[in-house]
């Protein structure tokens, strides 16, 4: 397989696995553009083209906060159900036009609410909106599975209640939890209920650390929050000196914590200096469980794709590199142990086959 000439085409082709991408940071500048003309908000500029490069252009400032700022404009057309229902199905559909095969969505359910949605009626659309999305990829033949992660924001005091969401929809099609948002200076702790609440109901969680804070934070949303993935996570290796790994290295390597990193996003926030140098290449090479993502399609200007020909081009990644975080991700995807196996066995492993 290492043999194997790993081109854009051969890229696009592959089976692909997402487990960290936030739908508010993937929508279409076009949706974008319409939606807000609809609403009466406005954008930096009504040109897709234009305002996909502004996206790119605002978020590569290396400041996590700035980085963030930028969903303004996404969220702003995301307060209808209208808005809710199209981002969502468009959503299902760029996946799948992007080769993968199973995805989980994250989205913060408080941040919907301006247009007079409750909190469940946000849920229920959203998921509305990815089962006509999946429906029309499946009648297409490019089938793709979606899961939902509610996100409770970690500055603000709702997560509680994103959590409550998250086990009232578990059977609904939301698949976990996540809290999002700036991570220094607001320690996973604080929501602690929430995450002890979810546990209790036997509802799985990631959480943000290691992004744009060190260590402590990576254990405290292992060791005290009960984390089962870790979102970004590439502070890590300031416990790993001269490939030996500290205790905390250590712990998340030997317990097959997964780790979703995000390499293009990374650069934008200034987590990671370049492709050729992001920690996930020596995380792999160490036998961490990564898994590569896109984090935000649109703020990032990215795609599956797009991160894995990254990788190959400028980490001198091989198909067999590419085929391993993959299923990484769908072993450490938020469902049953069953449909996990079966995408891998049915889905991932052929697809790879087929393609090389």
């Amino acid at each position: 397989m290492t043999a194997t000439r790993v081109d854009q085409e051969l890229i696009r082709r592959l089976p692909k696995a997402v487990l960290h991408d936030h739908l508010d940071g993937g929508l279409r500048p076009a949706t974008v553009v319409e939606l807000a003309a609809a609403v009466g908000h406005a954008l930096p500029t009504s040109d897709p083209d234009e305002l996909a490069a502004w996206y790119v252009e605002a978020a590569n400032s290396g400041d996590l906060v700035r980085y963030i700022a930028t969903f303004e404009h996404t969220l702003a057309v995301m307060q209808t159900r209208e808005g809710l229902l199209r981002t969502a199905e468009e959503y299902v559909l760029d996946l799948a036009a992007d080769g993968v095969v199973y995805g989980e969505v994250r989205y913060a359910p408080e941040l919907m609410l301006k247009g007079g949605l409750t909190l469940p009626e946000v849920v229920e659309t959203v998921q509305e909106g990815l089962a006509a999305g999946m429906a029309k990829a499946a009648a297409a033949g490019t089938p793709v599975r979606v899961g939902t992660l509610l996100c409770g924001m970690r500055m603000f005091d709702r997560t509680r209640e994103a959590a409550d969401l998250a086990v009232a929809f578990r059977d609904a099609g939301v698949v976990g939890f996540d809290i999002a948002g700036a991570e220094e200076g607001f320690p996973a702790a604080d929501h602690l209920d929430a995450f002890e609440h979810l546990r209790r109901e036997n509802v799985p969680f990631t959480i943000h650390a290691g992004e744009a804070y060190g260590l402590p934070s990576i254990h405290q949303a292992l060791q005290v929050c009960g984390a089962q993935r870790i979102g970004h996570g590439v502070r890590i290796t300031d416990d790993i000196v001269d490939g030996k790994l500290g205790r905390l290295a250590g712990w998340v390597r030997d317990r097959r914590v997964a780790l979703e990193m995000c390499p293009t996003s990374n650069l934008q926030t200034g987590a990671a200096t370049s492709i050729a140098e992001h920690p996930i290449t020596e995380l792999k090479d160490l036998g961490f469980r990564v898994t590569l993502n896109t984090d935000n399609r649109l703020v990032s200007g990215t795609t599956m794709t797009r991160e894995m020909a990254l990788l190959v081009e400028q980490a001198g990644w091989t198909a067999e590199d590419l085929r391993t975080v993959t299923v990484n991700a769908v072993k450490s995807a938020f469902i049953p142990f069953d449909e996990r196996r079966a995408l891998i066995e049915d889905v991932v492993l052929p697809g790879y086959e087929a393609a090389l």
